[in-house]
């Protein structure tokens, strides 16, 4: 596991202290955990947002079928 640092003022630290059976580490952690989630789950909300406003509807009486063929007639 790594390691790392956070400062915090020393009226925040005082007042840990009185929670000493509190494991601030892992409150930390989770709340680093939880962060993550919550980035990750937006990232993917805009990703779909910005995937729905690209995508277009195909016109009326499209056919892909025949663009194929005409593009391997193409060829």
């Amino acid at each position: 596991m790594s390691t790392i640092t956070v400062r915090i003022d020393p009226e925040i630290k005082r007042r840990m202290r009185k929670f000493s059976y509190i494991n601030w580490s892992e409150v930390v952690r989770r709340a680093i955990i939880k962060k993550l989630r919550e980035e990750e789950e937006r990232n993917l909300a805009e990703a779909l947002l910005i995937n729905e406003r690209l995508r277009r509807k195909a016109p009326e009486g499209w056919d892909s079928t025949e663009v194929i063929k005409r593009w391997r007639r193409v060829r």
